[in-house]
């Protein structure tokens, strides 16, 4: 008989064993960025897809299933825009250093696989330069660990908004029938995470009573909220939102299997987001697998999609209900509420 999913001692990407996340926080003044790394157990299989109009990546063709290398070293989640791609360059020193990486030569030749995507926070904290570099990767890799993961207004999240409010990073996990499936996401979407009543969507799918504790919206704050987005959305920029994350399983999967479960885990940000895969998101989600666990069956493998989506949806709920409000407008930065202050009584 098929167990009811529920969440992992962490509720966390973390969960699955072996894979450790790291993050680097710039909220200094004049900042509002960071990068998030999710390391894995050496030899982990990775895939990818990405969707909307404006993606920021590196390394993304390489995890095609029609390329040969099918090893993960590292994935790197990014504020900073194009500039935040350079996270990758700390990444990559730190696992070469640490011997890891795709064997081209002789035995101390390889070539660590340090896929990225970043999303777009340029200005927020008050100046446009302010973009995280090779240092803060690097750092973000030594701070790489197990257990609980940091969620809110941390890493790549730190400068992340979603539908006029402060978004953040977010994880949630998911066990079902021995296999232990996660999800990392940084939501920085142009669409909104709220339903017509200020409600966040994500709240629907949780599992126990994960979401048990969730205020209600005020109703006079959620009419007030969306008459301020009708202006805000006016003042959009294409390739100025994004929402990235990372699907990890302990389930033995091939190269192919792991592009369809990052396929798949894409219907999570449509539950949680709306609209998602626009022309001003540049999404990707980018899958490990770290093969502790037998190859599943092909129906159990659709089953593992599946509890993979409800993982996304959940943690972009866990990343807006941690995130708090900050204001750098002062700076010419941004003002950002949390959906706590924006649309609730306290």
């Amino acid at each position: 008989m098929m167990q009811a999913p529920r969440p992992g001692p962490h509720n966390a990407l973390t969960d699955v064993g072996g894979v450790r996340v790291g993050h680097v926080t710039r909220d200094e003044p004049g900042w509002l960025t960071g990068v998030t790394v999710v390391v894995p157990p050496e030899g982990a299989v990775g895939g990818v897809d990405v969707r909307g109009g404006a993606p920021g990546t590196r390394e993304t063709d390489l995890l095609s299933p029609t390329c040969s290398v099918d090893r993960v070293d590292a994935v790197v989640l990014s504020g900073g825009s194009a500039f935040g791609l350079a996270t990758a360059d700390g990444v990559m020193r730190e696992a070469y250093a640490a011997g890891l990486g795709w064997p081209v030569g002789e035995p101390t030749q390889v070539v660590p696989i340090v896929p990225a995507a970043v999303v777009f926070d340029l200005a927020r904290g008050g100046v446009f330069e302010n973009a995280p570099g090779a240092e803060d990767g690097a750092r973000a890799w030594r701070e790489a660990r197990d257990g609980a993961v940091a969620q809110g207004s941390v890493g790549a999240g730190t400068g992340a908004r979603s539908g006029g409010l402060r978004g953040g990073v977010g994880t949630a996990s998911a066990v079902v029938d021995g296999v232990t499936v996660g999800a990392l996401v940084v939501v920085n979407a142009m669409g909104s995470p709220c339903a017509a009543d200020g409600s966040l969507y994500a709240v629907r799918s949780g599992l126990a009573d994960e979401f048990a504790d969730v205020p209600a919206p005020d109703p006079a704050l959620v009419r007030a909220h969306w008459d301020e987005q009708d202006a805000a959305f006016e003042a959009l920029r294409a390739g100025t939102a994004t929402t990235i994350g990372v699907v990890a399983t302990d389930a033995t999967l091939t190269k192919v299997q792991c592009r369809k479960l990052a396929e798949v885990s894409h219907d999570g940000l449509a539950r949680a987001l709306s609209p998602v895969h626009t022309a001003y998101d540049g999404d990707a989600i980018f899958t490990l697998a770290t093969g502790e666990v037998a190859a599943p069956s092909e129906l159990d493998l659709v089953r593992i999609q599946a509890v993979a989506a409800d993982c996304v949806t959940r943690a972009i709920g866990h990343a807006m209900l941690a995130a708090t409000s900050v204001d750098r407008a002062a700076e010419g930065g941004a003002a950002l509420s949390s959906w706590r202050d924006r649309l609730t009584a306290g």
